[in-house]
């Protein structure tokens, strides 16, 4: 399956519930059958949060459950030049 930017959230800095009103607004405006939630790093366990928040307080009605999780990692350089692993984490939310 190919990856659907419109129905992929990036966790990032920004304020959770702003990630959490996204991930509702793709599944109640946007009518998507499916919605990604994708984090690297540090902002995985914020991912999770969002997830479960989002399913188990705002989408409860709406059917909406985790499909899958992947995780991985992925190799880049940082500012110095060397080569270093990051751990990513993909969460794959459904409306049932």
């Amino acid at each position: 399956m190919a990856d659907n930017d419109e129905n992929t959230i990036f966790i990032g800095g920004k304020p959770f519930m702003n990630y959490v009103t996204g991930v509702v607004m793709q599944f109640t405006t946007k009518g998507a059958k499916e919605v990604t939630i994708k984090a690297r790093g540090k902002f995985i366990s914020r991912a999770v949060d969002v997830a479960e928040v989002a399913t188990r307080r705002f989408l409860k009605e709406h059917g909406i459950e985790i499909k899958d999780i992947k995780i991985n990692s992925e190799e880049f350089k940082n500012k110095e030049g060397k080569n270093v692993n990051v751990s990513t984490m993909d969460i794959v939310l459904v409306k049932k």
